[in-house]
């Protein structure tokens, strides 16, 4: 009997069952419930290892100009440039060695990477201390389109002069031949509008009115003339002339005074 109850004790221990037990004389006692321990969860670690904490390196910013970039929005970065005092050429379009210096000293007295590569951090930093730069902030110092050539234009030797562009062409028969960037008179001495033509050249002309060189001038309405800038070419649309139509690329208007002929047609139209 002892050895019959030790076996099924054992049997109820493995299964985690009810046993009933019975007295000597045969009588029935109260169940007994056995619990058996459930092993089938690992006991928890006391001591457990730390987890690997993922990278919180930053990626870095993308690049969206650099040295050797042309464009529309290099013009844009380099007159932002201007407005806060880290760049004094220009606008060019063009990401040269002026530019990417002046982009270094932004971002280093910002506390940025000194790159000189325009990213997306320097970008909007550089966005959020200046304004959104005009037509004639992009294009200071020329470089813009021209507009299309006015009928008058369209037909003989022509210098036909866009006042909304601010633009040169000198056509022949039709055909564009060059254009250049040109500067207007200023509100009290406005450059003249209409048809005109060349009626003197003077290569080495100095203003007697005004006591200033007028290099390549090509005259064509009193004392108005197609002429070389220096002033333009220092400081772009920042100034004006006395009427005449300044050119500030000297070595194109050299090559137009050596084409245009006396007698020649200028329209200066809008």
């Amino acid at each position: 009997m002892g050895r019959s109850f030790a076996a099924l004790l054992v049997l109820a221990m493995a299964c985690a069952c009810t046993v009933q037990t019975a007295d000597r004389d045969g009588k029935r006692r109260l169940p007994v419930r056995i619990e058996v321990p459930d092993h089938s969860t690992p006991p928890a670690d006391d001591d457990p290892k730390p987890s690997v904490a993922p990278s919180t390196r930053a990626a870095a910013p993308t690049v969206l100009w650099s040295r050797g970039d042309t464009g529309r929005d290099v013009r844009e970065v380099q007159a932002r440039l201007r407005q806060v005092a880290w760049l004094y050429d220009g606008p060019t379009g063009s990401y040269d060695d002026l530019t990417e210096r002046a982009v270094k000293g932004f971002q280093g007295k910002r506390g940025l990477p000194r790159t000189g590569k325009t990213d997306t951090v320097t970008w909007k930093r550089l966005k959020a201390m200046t304004h959104e730069p005009g037509k004639w902030e992009l294009y200071l110092m020329g470089g813009q389109p021209a507009d299309a050539p006015d009928a008058r234009c369209l037909t003989g030797r022509v210098l036909c002069i866009s006042k909304n562009s601010r633009t040169l062409r000198w056509m022949i028969d039709g055909r564009t031949v060059m254009t250049v960037s040109v500067r207007f008179g200023s509100v009290g001495t406005p450059t003249r509008e209409g048809v005109f033509s060349v009626y003197w050249k003077s290569r080495h002309h100095v203003s007697t009115l005004y006591d200033s060189p007028m290099p390549y001038a090509m005259f064509f309405s009193g004392g108005q003339a197609v002429h070389y800038s220096a002033d333009f070419a220092a400081h772009g649309y920042a100034g004006g002339s006395h009427g005449c139509v300044n050119v500030r690329d000297e070595a194109a208007i050299a090559d137009l005074f050596a084409q245009v002929r006396t007698g020649d047609k200028v329209v200066v139209h809008w």
